[in-house]
């Protein structure tokens, strides 16, 4: 598969461009940025230097010729863009027959009229809109296969929804009772163009965009049902863990519990179940969400808690992992090595 990463200078980017380079599946044709980037002509390895000798891939400027040149040779795109531009330029590469990954909130959310809102712009794009499949990777639909467009999730989301899904799919919660995320996340969410706000000697442990945060509809959306989201922002690079506090009904049992979680992810290779609460620590840098759940049966209260990478099962490893769906290959294909074995042999 000829792919495209629009956005390869940013963290994400770079790091799907790295979890591409690995993939036998794959062989990268374009790494490209915005038009006016500092970065265009650049080498890929002089911004991100562990790639130095591995990807020595000149960056392009992205523009309406590049498409046109460019666009019929492609099989996949992967957008790591801001959210307009991924929503303006989605629908051009579909009606070329290009597969679209994109990993912005510019598809996020089902209804357009929450973009304004939520992301400051208007959607233009309502068909590509309607038509794009979110890409929690986990918990797939059965016609994911035939998405043109795979809306990869946001991370606060993906953390938030692997804890609340197993429940909420099987009818565990109290219906209208209140669903509390208080969310966590390393300085590398907000992205590699920094501002003082969140410069690593600026950032102290604060909540931040209460009651208001974009993931919020989306996190409802998906689940099903109605939460408050508290994101928080602390000094460390990256990492994220999102602790879910909800009320169950009155008959839920911990045996009951336990019994969703396993149906759920027993087959899941990059979900882990965890015998105590995750710590960042131990997902940095890797395609793992850890869960952690504690349930007191006499008040019906459970507490859940995911640990992930931001960036990487937050974003460019869980859309590694809507590749590999589309592929018709494990999950985890190329993410870790015994996948990866086990499907070629």
């Amino acid at each position: 598969m000829k792919v495209a990463v629009i956005g390869a200078s940013g963290y994400v980017g770079a790091e799907l461009v790295g979890l591409l380079l690995q993939h036998d599946k794959v062989s990268i044709s374009h790494l490209v940025v915005s038009e006016n980037s500092t970065s265009n002509g650049s080498l890929f390895s002089e911004l991100h230097a562990r790639w130095l000798g591995i990807c020595d891939v000149p960056l392009q400027a992205f523009s309406e010729q590049w498409f046109n040149t460019a666009v019929d040779e492609l099989d996949a795109v992967f957008f790591a863009t801001p959210h307009e531009f991924s929503a303006d330029w989605a629908q051009a590469f579909i009606d070329k027959g290009v597969q679209v990954f994109d990993l912005s909130g510019g598809f996020r959310l089902k209804a357009p009229e929450d973009y304004p809102t939520y992301y400051g712009f208007s959607h233009a794009n309502t068909d590509a809109l309607a038509q794009a499949q979110y890409g929690l990777a986990e918990w797939l639909p059965s016609d994911f296969a035939d998405a043109a467009l795979v809306a990869v999730p946001g991370c606060y989301p993906t953390a938030s929804l692997l804890s609340l899904k197993p429940v909420v799919s099987q009818n565990l919660h109290l219906e209208n009772s209140l669903i509390v995320v208080n969310g966590i996340s390393g300085v590398s969410g907000a992205g590699r163009n920094g501002s003082l706000a969140t410069s690593f000697n600026e950032v102290s442990l604060r909540p931040y965009n209460i009651l208001k945060h974009r993931h919020q509809p989306e996190i409802s959306q998906e689940a099903g049902a109605q939460v408050i989201f508290n994101p928080h922002l602390a000094p460390f690079k990256r990492g994220l863990l999102a602790t879910v506090t909800l009320s169950l009904k009155a008959d839920v049992t911990s045996n009951m519990v336990d019994q969703a979680f396993t149906c759920a992810y027993q087959d899941q290779p990059l979900v882990r179940i965890k015998p105590q609460c995750p710590q960042i620590d131990d997902v940095a840098h890797t395609p793992f969400a850890d869960i952690y759940w504690q349930y007191d049966e006499s008040k019906q209260v459970l507490v859940v808690t995911t640990a992930i990478d931001n960036l990487l099962k937050g974003a460019a490893s869980q859309a590694v992992q809507c590749l590999n769906a589309k592929l018709n290959l494990p999950l985890a294909y190329s993410l870790i090595a015994q996948q990866s074995s086990a499907a070629r042999s």
